[in-house]
């Protein structure tokens, strides 16, 4: 199967800009006259290690092809001690090569040609904020009970761009510990006793998580994810065999496919918040889907698995998500049951033009500003379902909303009267309302007054977000003074107390939804 539809996060090298102060070391496995400080091709140290021992904060090292085996780093992490009840040690990290603080690592032709072998160690220790970038990192293995088999990174803050880490084991976070990582690839990484086969506690940019495997969190572990492919990760049953993607992560516009958990477990994701996630194709080990997410927020998300008995989503929280027909979900929120009508069901999951899933969202859960493909995450000024934007909308109401009334989503239906109640379409979306019956508006009741105050009753739906104002005298501007927002409507009416208006008044109020 072709997948080039949907893989965004292409492997290139990235060129560093440098102040002038800053010196290049330079390396070359095959220079036969290696002399510190390694500053010219011609004098190259034929060792990573040598160049970075020579070089200081800000400086490049920049190594040429090859594959480098050499070297033997041991690192004592004091900031990151290892936790077991009331002991606490050091994590110790053997690795091929060890960056401080404020160096980066840069291949010159990119990671198919430039390798790091770990073999009985980690290929690479990040410390700080330094950088590695262009350089495939395999066959790594941080040993039993240890962290990072192809890197192990102190924080966050360390950098690793462009890079290709696979077929690496350890513990946990087989492939990265901790770390940022962009445009990387991370394959075939199996964590041999925890979570975390491809990485743990990162944050990923734009990188594609496939092959991975682990107990807990195939794909990742405890990290966040931006615009990442993440497809046929495993969790296996060595120890909780729960979600195949991932395991207590964010992932924000990302496309999840074919990931497997342990027959009855999850098989994508555990303790999870997802927006903006295309998941489809998702199964356990004997090829069902009965279980897909488990204690999970979910943000307009599209999830899929037509080829099954029907995946069950109770026990999560959805709102403003596509799910198939058939799903147990129960309707409200802003979640709809019908297909998302994607290009192609199989291969291409970008939105046809007439699917309901345009313009369905809700901004307010928008993490990021650009889609899967890298395009405005919002266009006509409501955010889509699923990872993808479409990018040409007709219509700026929810294709959804005019489907389930019979209008059309041209654009021609957005601003008419269908029902003859003075609100137009667009309004009457805004409010939630139905377009069609005219007896089906945002009004007010009359209120009633109480020792407490006065009590305000609006015609409402459930889940739309209304706020309040009152005003004391229409005839001064603003008339009108906000007195409570986030108020979530409630199915027929919802109530609210002014518990300022006690004295004879008069009061107005007015409604509206955010």
């Amino acid at each position: 199967m072709k997948w080039h539809q949907i893989t965004s996060s292409a492997v290139c090298l990235i060129l560093f800009v440098f102040n002038a102060t800053a010196t290049v070391r330079y390396v070359d496995l095959n220079c036969t006259n290696a002399t510190p400080p390694y500053t010219d091709w011609s004098i190259a140290a034929t060792n990573i290690q040598d160049a970075i021992n020579s070089a200081g904060s800000g400086d490049l090292v920049l190594v040429t092809n090859g594959i480098y085996r050499s070297g033997n780093q041991f690192f004592v992490d004091l900031s990151n001690p290892i936790v077991n009840g009331n002991f606490i040690s050091s994590r110790f990290i053997s690795s091929r090569i060890e960056i401080p603080s404020g160096v980066t690592v840069s291949s010159v032709n990119g990671p198919a040609v430039t390798m790091i072998e770990g073999t009985s160690r980690s290929c690479a220790a990040l410390i700080g904020n330094s950088a590695l970038s262009g350089f495939t990192l395999t066959n790594g293995n941080a040993g039993n009970g240890y962290l990072g088999g192809g890197a192990y990174c102190q924080t966050t803050n360390a950098l690793i761009s462009n890079c290709i880490i696979c077929s690496n084991t350890a513990s946990a976070g087989a492939g990265v510990y901790l770390g940022t990582l962009t445009n990387c690839i991370l394959s075939k990484n199996v964590a041999t006793y925890d979570g975390g086969g491809g990485a743990y506690g990162s944050v990923m940019n734009n990188c594609t998580l496939i092959g991975n495997t682990a107990s807990a969190g195939g794909g990742a572990f405890g990290s966040v994810l931006n615009n990442c492919l993440v497809i046929s990760n495993r969790a296996v049953l060595s120890g909780i065999g729960a979600g195949g993607a991932g395991y207590s992560n964010v992932m924000n516009n990302c496309l999840i496919l074919h990931n497997e958990g342990h027959v009855g477990r999850a098989t994508v994701a555990v303790a999870s918040a997802l927006t903006n996630c295309t998941i489809c194709y998702n199964h356990d080990n004997y090829g069902e889907a009965e279980i897909v997410v488990v204690g999970c927020i979910l943000r307009n998300c599209i999830l899929l698995q037509p080829s099954f008995a029907g995946p069950f989503y109770n026990g999560n929280d959805l709102k403003n998500c596509c799910v198939e027909p058939k799903a147990s979900l129960v309707a409200g929120n802003g979640n709809i049951k019908i297909s998302p009508l994607f290009v192609n069901t199989n291969s291409d999951f970008h939105l046809q033009s007439n699917s309901p899933c345009i313009n369905s969202g809700n901004n307010a859960f928008v993490a990021v500003t650009n889609d899967f493909d890298g395009n405005p995450r919002i266009v006509a000024g409501t955010v889509d379902m699923g990872a993808y934007e479409f990018q040409s909308p007709a219509s700026i109401i929810s294709y959804a909303y005019l489907q389930q009334y019979g209008l059309p989503t041209d654009g021609s239906a957005d601003d008419l009267d269908s029902d003859g109640d003075s609100l137009n379409n667009w309004k009457e979306w805004k409010a939630g309302t139905n377009p069609t019956n005219a007896a089906s508006v945002l009004q007010l009741a009359s209120p009633s007054n109480t020792v407490s105050g006065v009590t305000v009753t609006w015609q409402s739906v459930s889940g739309v977000t209304y706020y309040l104002q009152s005003g004391t005298n229409l005839s001064v501007q603003p008339a009108f003074s906000s007195i409570q927002s986030n108020l979530v409507g409630q199915a027929g009416t919802t109530s609210y107390t002014d518990t300022t208006a006690t004295t004879g008044g008069p009061y107005f109020y007015r409604v509206g939804v955010q």
